[in-house]
Order: C-alpha cells, then structure tokens, then sequence
C-alpha cells in the first residue's frame, strides 16, 4: 500500500542554539524539514549547522523587518528562546526574553503572512511571584490575542527537561563533585521530568497536526520527584557519598538572595520564587497524544556515567531488580 509522504515544511527556529533546539533540528530534518536556525552568535550553533537540511542566520532577532523577511520564506516558527535568570534585576531581562520577543515574532509572522506558530512555555506560567512564570504567562496572553486575529498557535509547557547535555541534572551532578556537603533550597518542590526526545516528538508532531492548532500541551514524565529525590537519585548514579541537607523556608529563601551576587546565578531569588510551585502537570499530553514517556531513570545513566561505569550501574540495577 503506497503511503502519502507529507510535504517538507521550511521552518524558521528561534532558539536553536540552545538544549532542546539541537535535538529538535536532528529530528526535523529526519522528517525531511528544511530549517533556518535564527540566531544572535552563530558560532553558538556550530554543531546545529552541522545537522543535515539545516542552515544558521546571524540575526537579530529582535528586528521585526528582518524577521519579516524571513518569515514571508517559511510556512512555520517555532520558538524555543527562554531564559531561566536575568543578568540584571526587577524582571526586565525575562520581560524581553520572554515578551518582548514573542510580540515581535507576532507582529513578523503577521506582517509576512505566516501563521503558523509553535511556542515553548512552562509548567506554571502566569502563576506564582516569580518573574520567570509571570512572563511566561505574559506572553502566553500575548499568543491568545493573535488566535483571535488568526495566527495558528501551538503552545508547549514542559516540565523541568531532562536529556543529554540538560542544564538541570547535569548541573546537579557537577556540584555533586566539588561539593561534599550540599545546602539544597526548597527540597521539596515537585517536578516531572520530561525526556527532551519526547519533548522534540510532540513539536515535530505539532508541525503537521491541524488538531494541535490552539492547543496548549502539558508535557510531562512518568513520576513526579522532590526535588531532593532527584539530587539524591544523581548522587546514586554516580556513586558518590555526600549529604546533602534540605534547607527550611527561611534559609531557602535567603539562599536565593545571596546567590543573586555570584556570577553566572547558579541560583537566584527568582528560582526560589518558582520553586514555591510544583512543576506537576494536571493533564499530560504525552499518552493523549499516543507517546510513552521515557524515565529518568532509563536514560540519566547514558549520559551521568562513562561507557564502564554505566555498565556497572547497569549490572547492579538488573542485580537488585532480581533481587528485590
């Protein structure tokens, strides 16, 4: 029985260059999509313009006429820039990240005659203090009013994303080295974490899915995790012995204000505003949409251990299983 192949899309990426941007071009263009990565320092994408049907655009991004330009060229946009801190304070740098930007992109896409529009957000957005979800949720309202001016919008809301390369595991594991004690703030937060191949599956769906059209689409995991458990589940993998000790409210949320004065903010205020919600979806959309999601636990040892060590791991985990 011939079966119909979908037709190529040329489709324009806004955040490329960042964790989920990469899996997603490899998997766009296994589909057979054509994509313009769209980005402020291509050198950043060096390995993204390596991946087959893809090619990377010093822009910036903040250009309404160039990304017209460039919008009239394509049938879709995606847009995964986010920022979790803002260099400075008082939630300007997430406001124009997060805002600023997707009214921009609105008013392109607009202006160019595309319509079609698929939108990374976050569990939460538009709840709590946090200026991080505040404007997520702003630019989430921004995105309702262009539905109702007729630009096709797809919204994402991921959990705390996990996968090869993550900013989130990853990070905990190299503290994990260097520190032999750990103050952990607001241990117990909850979190789902969602796999980013299961992630990059349901936008690469979104593509071509007329039905996903206005959606908004929770995507979580399969469990749901303090955020203690996950920083002790990283420890265990890899076989280190450390303590480390929940901090109460009081002291979590001072840790949050002296963080803001080290360089790079490995923690924030802001991230102790969004740590006072749980990161839980309420209707997640991976099953809905017929996708299995993957575990930490089948996929953290990939990219924690070594190729010896993670066989170790491996042996000791099918060991325990028989046991158990």
């Amino acid at each position: 029985m011939h079966v119909l192949k979908k037709p190529a899309k040329q489709i324009a990426l806004l955040g490329g260059s960042g964790f989920v941007g990469g899996h997603l071009c490899r998997l766009l263009a296994d589909c057979g999509h054509h994509i313009t990565v769209l980005s402020r320092a291509a050198a950043s994408c060096r390995s993204t313009a390596l991946i087959p049907q893809t090619q990377v655009l010093t822009v910036d991004v903040y250009d309404v006429k160039l990304l017209t330009e460039i919008f009239a060229q394509h049938d879709l946009v995606i847009n995964l820039v986010g920022i979790l801190n803002e260099r400075g304070f008082g939630g300007k740098g997430f406001h124009r990240a997060h805002v600023e930007l997707t009214e921009i992109v609105i008013k392109a896409m607009q202006q160019a005659g595309c319509r079609r529009y698929l939108h990374m957000s976050a569990l939460g957005a538009g709840q709590g203090e946090s200026h991080y979800l505040i404007s997520r949720g702003q630019a989430e309202q921004r995105l309702r009013q262009a539905t109702d001016e007729g630009l096709q919008v797809t919204v994402f809301q991921p959990s705390v994303i996990f996968g090869s390369g993550d900013s989130f595991i990853n990070r905990f594991a190299q503290l994990l080295k260097i520190a032999p004690v750990m103050p952990l703030a607001c241990p117990d937060s909850r979190f789902q974490p969602v796999w980013v191949g299961d992630v990059a599956a349901v936008i690469v769906r979104a593509v071509d899915d007329q039905t996903l059209i206005g959606k908004t689409l929770e995507l979580g995991g399969p469990d749901t995790y303090t955020l203690k458990q996950l920083v002790n589940y990283t420890r265990r993998v890899m076989g280190l012995h450390r303590w480390i000790i929940g901090l109460p409210k009081a002291l979590s949320w001072l840790q949050g204000q002296l963080m803001d004065l080290v360089p790079g903010k490995p923690f924030s205020s802001d991230n102790y505003k969004s740590l006072q919600l749980d990161s839980v979806c309420q209707h997640n959309a991976l099953p809905e949409l017929g996708i299995r999601p993957r575990s930490l636990e089948t996929t953290a040892p990939k990219y924690l251990l070594s190729g010896a060590k993670r066989r170790r791991y491996q042996r000791y985990q099918a060991s325990a299983g028989r046991n158990g």
